[in-house]
C-alpha cells in the first residue's frame, strides 16, 4: 500500500542572502593606509622652493628674506668660519699643485714643495726642502700658495691639522664670504634665480654666524650645519649672489637670526614653537604661496597595510585604525595606532623617520571592505562594508578574468562609511581604490541557486539550478544525526534541471551541487521528509 508523504520545505540557515545592511564597519586587520602629504624638510624657516617662486614673481631678495623671517631687518657682519673637515681618522692626503707653507706649534714657518703628502697621529712631514721627513709640533696651519689646498677636495683658506682623542682632525679656516662660495650652490641649485641665490646667500651667512659652536671649530660641512662642498663645486651664479649680497644677514633685536631654511613647505611655513617645541618671534608660520612649483609640494600616496605599518613601528601586531593630533601649523605632533592589544601613541617626527616620510605634514586615509560572512545564492544582492576615510576619489573595483576595472564611484557618509549593494553573478573579488593605491580584495562568494520541487512518488527527487551548469553532478543528501550522507546522484541537463532516483523513506533531505565555472558549493532548502 502506497503511503502519501507530507512534505515541508524550510529554508536551511545561511542558504539565502541577507537583506538587511550590516552596521558601519570599522578598518580591520586587513585595512590599508593610505599616506599624502605636503612639503620637504622641518618647515621652519625659509621655503627654497618658495623663494625661488617668488623671486620668479618679481620679489627681490630683501622682500624674500623679510617673508619668511618676519621682524627681522637686514644688518652686516664679516668674518672668518671654522669648517670641520674631517675627524677620527688615522691619516690624511693633503696638498697642492703649487708649493705651500705650514706654521707648526711653535709658531715656525716651514715651507712644503708642491705634491700629496700622508699624514698620521705622528705628523711627520718633509719640509723645507729636509731629505727626511720630521715630526712636527701640533698644531698645524697649512696656507695655500698660489693654488688651493686639497683634502679630498679642495678648499679656499687654510686648513689645520691637529690630533684629537688619538685622531687625526681637519679643519678649514675661511672667510665668511668664501666660505659661501662653497655653500649656496651646495645647498640650492645655481641655475635659480638671482634673487632666490641671493636670499640663500644671506640665509646662509646668516645661519653660520648664529649657529657657532663654541670650541675646536665653528660648524660641520655637511647637513648638521649646512652643506659646503668647496672651491670644486662652486659656479659663477652662485658666486655673484655672495658677493652682489656680501656681508648682508638677517638681525633681530640687535643679534643675528638663527634663518632656518628647508627645500619644500607645501604651502604654508611651520612655527618653530609647533615643531622644536620653543617659540622664536621670526620664526612662524607663514603662507608659501609660490611652493607650488616644487615636485615635492605634495607627495603621496603611500600604501601601507595595516600588518607592515604595525611591523614598521614595532607594535606587536597589525593596526587597525589610527588618529592624528596636528599642531597649529598643520603638522602632525602625535598618531595614535589602534591595534587587537589597544593603543600606542608615535612622535610625529619619529613617525616621519619610521615611515621615510619627506615632512610631518601628513593624512593617513583607511580603506577596508568586509566581504558577506557567507557565500551568496546565485541572482541575489549582497551589501559590502567598508571604510574610505581621508582619501578621495573611491571607487570600486572588481576582478573580471583576472583584470580589475571600476565598478562605480563611491561617495563616503561623514564618517568615513561604506556600504554598497553588489549582485554578482560568480565569485568576484572587490576592493576599494583612489588613483593607483588599491586596498586588499574582499571575495564575495557566489553559490548555484538550487531548488527541490515535492516529490509526486516515493521513488524520485527532482529539481533545478541556476545558472545552468550542464553536466553538473548533483548530490542528494539525507541528514543522520549531525551529518549529511549522500543518498543518491544525478546530473543537470541543458535545460538545468535533475532527476535523482531513489527510495525516499522518512527524513530531512537536500540538494548539493558544487559545479566550479566561478561558483562555490551550494545547497538547496531542505526537504523534510515524513510519512504518514
Amino acid at each position: 500500500m502506497r503511503r502519501p508523504l507530507a512534505l515541508l520545505l524550510v529554508l536551511l540557515a545561511g542558504a539565502a542572502p541577507s537583506a538587511q545592511a550590516r552596521p558601519h564597519a570599522a578598518p580591520g586587520p586587513h585595512a590599508t593606509f593610505v599616506v599624502t602629504g605636503h612639503g620637504w624638510g622641518h618647515g621652519v624657516g625659509m621655503s627654497q622652493y618658495g623663494a625661488y617662486g617668488y623671486a620668479q614673481h618679481g620679489f627681490t631678495y630683501a622682500q624674500i628674506v623679510a617673508h619668511y623671517f618676519p621682524g627681522t631687518e637686514l644688518g652686516t657682519a664679516t668674518g672668518k668660519v671654522r669648517v670641520l673637515l674631517s675627524s677620527g681618522t688615522a691619516t690624511l692626503k693633503i696638498g697642492s699643485t703649487s708649493d705651500f707653507t705650514v706654521r707648526d706649534g711653535n709658531g715656525a714657518s716651514h715651507d712644503v714643495a708642491a705634491g700629496t703628502y700622508t699624514l698620521t697621529r705622528a705628523l711627520k712631514l718633509k719640509v723645507d726642502a729636509a731629505p727626511k721627513a720630521q715630526a712636527l709640533v701640533p698644531p698645524l696651519l697649512f696656507r695655500p700658495g698660489t693654488d688651493a689646498l686639497s683634502l679630498g677636495r679642495r678648499y679656499r683658506g687654510s686648513i689645520q691639522v691637529d690630533v684629537d682623542a688619538g685622531k687625526l682632525r681637519a679643519i678649514n679656516v675661511v672667510g665668511l664670504e668664501q666660505y659661501l662660495y662653497g655653500v649656496v650652490p651646495s645647498e640650492m641649485p645655481y641655475t635659480w634665480a638671482a634673487e632666490a641665490l641671493k636670499a640663500q646667500a644671506v640665509a646662509a651667512r646668516s645661519y653660520a654666524l648664529a649657529t657657532k659652536r663654541s670650541g675646536a671649530f665653528d660648524v660641520y660641512k655637511d647637513t648638521r650645519s649646512q652643506v659646503y662642498l668647496g672651491l670644486d663645486h662652486e659656479k659663477p651664479s652662485s658666486n655673484e649672489a655672495v658677493d652682489a649680497t656680501a656681508g648682508k644677514v638677517a638681525m633681530y633685536d640687535g643679534a643675528v637670526a638663527k634663518t632656518f631654511f628647508f627645500s619644500t613647505s607645501g604651502g604654508r611655513t611651520a612655527a618653530a614653537a609647533d615643531v622644536w617645541g620653543t617659540a622664536v618671534p621670526y620664526l612662524v608660520s607663514v603662507p608659501d604661496p609660490y611652493d607650488t612649483i616644487s615636485p615635492y609640494h605634495n607627495w603621496g600616496p603611500f600604501p601601507f597595510t595595516g600588518a607592515k605599518l604595525g611591523r614598521t613601528l614595532h607594535l606587536g601586531g597589525a593596526v587597525t585604525d589610527v588618529r592624528t593630533t596636528l599642531n597649529s601649523s598643520g603638522r602632525v605632533t602625535m598618531l595614535t595606532a589602534v591595534t587587537a592589544a589597544g593603543e600606542k601613541s608615535i612622535d610625529g617626527a619619529k613617525l616621519k623617520s619610521a615611515l621615510g616620510l619627506r615632512s610631518t605634514w601628513f593624512g593617513i586615509g583607511v580603506l577596508s571592505l568586509t566581504p558577506p560572512a557567507s557565500p551568496i545564492v546565485y541572482g541575489s544582492a549582497t551589501r559590502l562594508i567598508g571604510v574610505a576615510r581621508g582619501v578621495r576619489p573611491v571607487e570600486l573595483q572588481q576582478r573580471t578574468n583576472g583584470t580589475w576595472a571600476s565598478v562605480t564611484g563611491l561617495k563616503a557618509a561623514k564618517d568615513g562609511s561604506i556600504n554598497v549593494a553588489v549582485k554578482p553573478a560568480v565569485t568576484t573579488q572587490y576592493r576599494l581604490a583612489t588613483g593607483k593605491v588599491a586596498a586588499a580584495a574582499a571575495r564575495v562568494a557566489v553559490a548555484p541557486l538550487i531548488r527541490l520541487a515535492p516529490p509526486r512518488t516515493p521513488r524520485e527527487l527532482v529539481g533545478l539550478m541556476r545558472p545552468v551548469v550542464p553536466g553538473a553532478t548533483v548530490a542528494i543528501q539525507r541528514q543522520q544525526g549531525a551529518a549529511w550522507t549522500t543518498a543518491a546522484t544525478a546530473t543537470v541537463d541543458g535545460a538545468g534541471r535533475f532527476d535523482a532516483q531513489l527510495q525516499l523513506i522518512a527524513g530531512t533531505y537536500r540538494a548539493r551541487i558544487a559545479p566550479g565555472h566561478g561558483l562555490v558549493a551550494g545547497v538547496s532548502p531542505v526537504l523534510l521528509v515524513s510519512v504518514t
